[in-house]
């Protein structure tokens, strides 16, 4: 697929999906998020990728959410796609793991793309919030919920309820973002963090993504514990021919060899 307002790359296992308006600080338009679902569709469906790395163009953003102008424009709403916000926030069926490659601004729905991913790799440079109340809206791409299942209810409220924008300092107190970098190297890190998870087995990392978001959804830890082996994936893992690889590579002394299946 072509895209206007995204660059999309595939190298060594690895999708790089980039928000690509940066004059408006990828701001996101109705075209985007239809862009946007069809870039993670493709990752979703491609069983050579394993790892999406999801970052903005231009230095200053990573998104500064909704595209207000462009609805101002029309006079109409966005429609959201298929999954939701940015064809991201309602996939919940995604487990290969995702990574926020954020330098520069994510407020509103450009961190809620970001909270929707596994990881946030973040530049000291950014900063976060959800101003939506600010201009009358509400955070509706799933910034409330996840900020309040990964934050904290106290921490989640003060930025839901005052529209404030905080530090990338700040952020990773909160426990927001993942690994704090310098600008000059930020790349670098990014890269880094997509080989620490290359070297593991992919069926393993979706097995294991998957059992810690459904197990969140069990009323107990005794019931996770219960149910993981009905997972697709773990069960997808157990028969897995990697499985066995990677004890095989154990035992002989070598780095493995994982096929993905």
């Amino acid at each position: 697929m072509n895209y206007d307002f995204l660059t999309v790359t595939n190298a060594e296992h690895v999708t790089r999906i980039t928000l690509n308006r940066p004059d408006v600080l990828n701001a996101i338009n109705q075209q985007m998020h239809d862009e946007l679902q069809a870039a993670f569709d493709a990752f979703a469906g491609d069983d050579t990728q394993y790892v999406c790395v999801v970052a903005g163009a231009g230095g200053r953003a990573f998104s500064a959410g909704s595209d207000l102008k462009s609805i101002a424009r029309t006079g109409r709403p966005h429609v959201y796609p298929q999954h939701g916000y940015a064809g991201l926030i309602e996939r919940f069926d995604l487990d290969k793991p995702l990574i926020a490659a954020v330098d520069g601004v994510a407020v509103g729905g450009g961190f809620e793309l970001a909270l929707a991913c596994d990881l946030i790799i973040a530049t000291t440079r950014s900063r976060f919030g959800l101003p939506e109340p600010l201009v009358g809206a509400v955070a509706l791409g799933g910034g409330m919920h996840r900020l309040a299942r990964q934050i904290g209810q106290k921490h989640a409220l003060r930025l839901i309820l005052t529209g404030d924008l905080i530090g990338a300092d700040e952020a990773c107190q909160m426990g927001i973002i993942t690994a704090l970098v310098e600008p000059d190297g930020f790349d670098a890190a990014i890269t880094d963090w997509c080989q620490r998870l290359l070297r593991c087995a992919p069926l393993s990392l979706r097995a294991s993504k998957q059992a810690v978001m459904r197990g969140l959804d069990e009323p107990s830890l005794q019931a996770a514990l219960k149910h993981q082996g009905e997972y697709p994936a773990f069960k997808a893992w157990l028969n897995s021919s990697d499985r066995f690889e990677g004890a095989a590579a154990f035992a002989e002394k070598r780095p493995p060899q994982w096929k993905g299946r």
